[in-house]
């Protein structure tokens, strides 16, 4: 009886998604094994960095397991508890947080659990927001584009999104920001709001130009268009593209690239590994990663349209977009389409929060895979954007 139930549940998982992910997670192990190869000590074959990358993976693959068998409607029914969780966790970062970047002292975005362990709020306040969001979503689906529930739906992401602008993760922000907009359109708002939206931001961009913005975080968006006048604000920039130029199309090998093992690239391992890939692996490397994150959201699309159901639907592209939008703007910091604003590449990047918080996330879609009962819609899909096209 044991063994069937065990095959029952392994048939139940969506191996290949899994898959996906367990190999975004080796090859990063992988990377930041080399990122950090030069801080090893005599002896050592793997670094800190790299250890802790093998322990947050194991912790979040047995929290993925774990959520995969709890039914999403359980989940999302617990958005109270979910919600009130996250938010003391951020609440917390105010008397007790503290600011790793010695660039970015104000930026007090870690809790201290041991004397070398750290934890990020911000990356399970993602996780919170996508279900609370989902599920707020799912209760007005019928009158979604209401002034009203618009209105709501917009206050809603304001809590997270202040929250981590006050803290000083412009990064996080961001992302919320991205994720907002996106699961506002899978979810069939009228798309007039959005241009609406757009005239606002343009309307509030001066005062957060002059009021939220520091000095920091405005000049490293000056350097992209003046270098010259921001040598300090330009430079690690400019160092991952002159690695990745140095990749060519094969690479210099792994374990072998002259700007990353010489640590000509600050945050190597974090937020510019991509151009640590482009250096060793070449462009084929780098368009390996891309086609893993492609297959990935291809997967997600697929669960979530295996479903019955809006709530999982929201889930399912929830996760998504926190996924593609983290690695949009990371492969743009890199190339220098974007400023650096501190966002990790999703499996790749060193960071144990990161990894465990995106394996919970993992865990989301696993359970709505596990609870779906095949390919029939439901009325509930004619409130997806995507689900009519």
């Amino acid at each position: 009886m044991a063994l069937k139930t065990v095959k029952k549940l392994i048939k139940e998982t969506d191996k290949w998604f899994l898959l996906i992910c367990t190999l975004l997670s080796a090859f990063g192990t992988v990377m930041v094994a080399s990122a950090t190869k030069r801080t090893l000590d005599e002896g050592e074959f793997i670094s800190r960095d790299a250890k802790v990358m093998i322990l947050a993976f194991a912790i979040g693959f047995v929290m993925c397991m774990v959520i995969s068998f709890i039914d999403y409607d359980i989940i999302l029914k617990l958005w109270p508890v979910i919600a009130g969780g996250t938010l003391i966790l951020m609440l917390l970062l105010f008397p007790f947080g503290e600011a790793l970047n010695e660039a970015r002292p104000d930026a007090r975005l870690w809790l201290k659990i041991t004397s070398s362990l750290y934890f990020q709020p911000s990356e399970l306040l993602k996780i919170g927001f996508i279900v609370t969001f989902s599920y707020h979503l799912s209760k007005v689906k019928n009158d979604i584009s209401s002034i009203k529930n618009v209105l709501l739906l917009c206050i809603h992401a304001a809590i997270p999104i202040g929250l981590v602008v006050i803290t000083g993760d412009m990064g996080s922000a961001l992302i919320f920001i991205l994720m907002f907009i996106g699961m506002m359109f899978v979810s069939g708002v009228h798309w007039l709001y959005f241009p609406a939206g757009l005239l606002a931001v343009a309307a509030v961009s001066p005062i957060v130009w002059f009021k939220v913005f520091d000095d920091i975080q405005r000049n490293r968006i000056l350097a992209l268009i003046h270098p010259e006048d921001y040598p300090k604000e330009i430079y690690q920039q400019l160092q991952a593209l002159n690695a990745m130029k140095e990749g060519g199309f094969f690479g210099t090998g792994l374990f072998k690239g002259p700007f990353t093992q010489s640590n000509s690239i600050p945050e190597s391992q974090n937020d510019m590994i991509f151009s640590l890939i482009c250096e060793e692996l070449g462009f084929i490397g780098a368009a390996a990663l891309v086609l893993l994150f492609i297959l990935l959201a291809v997967r997600i699309i697929y669960v979530a349209r295996r479903s019955n159901n809006f709530a999982a639907l929201m889930l399912c592209y929830g996760v998504m977009l926190m996924i593609l939008s983290q690695a949009v703007v990371n492969i743009g910091m890199c190339t220098m389409l974007l400023p650096v604003i501190g966002i990790t590449l999703p499996f790749i990047s060193a960071g144990g929060s990161s990894t465990v918080s995106l394996y919970i996330a993992v865990g989301l879609v696993l359970s709505v895979y596990r609870s779906g009962s095949g390919f029939g819609y439901d009325n509930d899909y004619r409130f997806s954007r995507i689900s009519r096209t």
